[in-house]
C-alpha cells in the first residue's frame, strides 16, 4: 500500500515514544499503548479538505479542520492551536511548528504538477502556520511525497529539498542521533526526517530511523512516512495495524480520499 497511510502509520508507532524516547533502531514496533495523535487527525481533515472542496480554498479548510478536530480533544494538540481550535478565532498565529508539514502529506498525492502541489502546500500551512518555517516545511514535505511517487529517486528528491528549502541533508543520522532532542520546528525536523527516508532501506526503516532519533517521535515518523509511502510499500501488517487503530469517521474519510485521490494513480 502507498499514500497518506505512510503518514498515518508512521505517526501511530511513534506515538508510543513520543515521550518515551529511544535511541535505538531496535525497539517494539506498535506495542498495546499505539494510538493515533493530532497527526492523523490533522492529516485526515486536510484530505477531508481536498475530497469535499474543488476550489482548496483556505476558509473551507479552516471550516473542515475546525469541525474535524474539536472531536479529537485529546488528541494532543498544541498549546497554540488548542486554543485557535477552541475560540471562533479564524486568523493564523505565524507558527513555525512542525504541525504545517506533519498534516500536509494529502496534498503530495492530489495534484498533477510540482508547482501546484507547493500551492496547495503553502495554502494548508497558512491557515495556523504562516511563518516562512511554517511554509516551508510544508512545501518541502509535500514536494518531495509527489517527487517520490512520480517516480523520482532520492538523489533528485535530495537535491530538490536542498537546492529550493535549504535544508542541510548532507549530515548523517549517526551523527545527529545522539545530541537530538525533542523539537517542535520545522527546520529541526523537517530536515532529519528527509534525512531518515534518505538513509533508509524500506518504509519500515524509515520510521525506525525517525523514532531512533529520540525526538518528536511521532511527527518524525509521520512526515518520514508519508515520503516512504510514496517511495516504497508500506506492508500490509504495518497498514491493517494503522486501520485498526482508526475509529469509523477517520476511516471513512481515509477511504474517500483513497477512492478519490490514490487508486486512481495505480490504475
Amino acid at each position: 500500500m502507498k499514500g497518506i497511510i505512510g503518514a498515518i502509520s508512521g505517526d501511530i508507532i511513534g506515538s508510543s515514544y513520543e515521550f518515551n524516547p529511544v535511541k535505538t533502531k531496535h525497539f517494539e514496533l506498535y506495542p498495546r499503548s499505539s494510538k493515533f495523535t493530532d497527526d492523523t487527525v490533522l492529516t485526515l481533515a486536510v484530505a477531508k479538505w481536498l475530497c469535499t472542496d474543488e476550489d482548496t480554498n483556505e476558509e473551507s479548510l479552516v471550516k473542515i479542520v475546525k469541525e474535524i478536530c474539536v472531536k479529537y480533544p485529546d488528541s494532543g494538540y498544541g498549546r497554540r492551536f488548542e486554543q485557535w481550535l477552541s475560540t471562533s478565532n479564524t486568523q493564523p498565529y505565524n507558527s513555525w511548528g512542525n504541525g504545517s508539514a506533519m498534516r500536509v502529506s494529502p496534498v503530495g498525492w492530489a495534484k498533477d504538477t510540482l508547482s501546484q502541489t507547493e500551492e496547495l502546500a503553502e495554502i494548508s500551512a497558512k491557515i495556523t502556520h504562516n511563518h516562512i518555517e511554517g511554509i516551508k516545511g510544508a512545501k518541502a514535505t509535500a514536494g518531495a511525497v509527489y517527487l517520490a511517487r512520480t517516480g523520482s529517486d532520492k538523489d533528485l528528491i535530495k537535491k530538490y529539498v536542498e537546492d529550493n528549502y535549504g535544508y542541510d541533508l548532507e549530515r548523517k543520522l549517526v551523527d545527529i542521533r545522539p545530541e537530538y532532542k525533542f523539537n517542535e520546528s520545522c527546520q529541526e525536523t523537517v530536515p532529519e526526517a528527509v534525512i531518515c527516508f534518505l538513509e533508509s532501506n524500506s518504509y519500515e526503516d524509515t520510521i525506525r530511523n525517525a523514532i531512533s532519533l529520540g525526538g518528536d517521535a511521532d511527527t518524525l515518523a509521520a512526515i518520514a512516512g508519508a515520503i516512504a509511502a510514496a517511495y516504497y510499500e508500506v506492508p500490509d501488517q504495518i497498514t491493517d495495524m494503522a486501520l485498526s487503530k482508526l475509529d469509523e469517521n477517520l476511516k471513512n474519510i481515509y477511504n474517500e480520499f483513497v477512492g478519490k485521490y490514490e487508486e486512481k494513480k495505480y490504475e
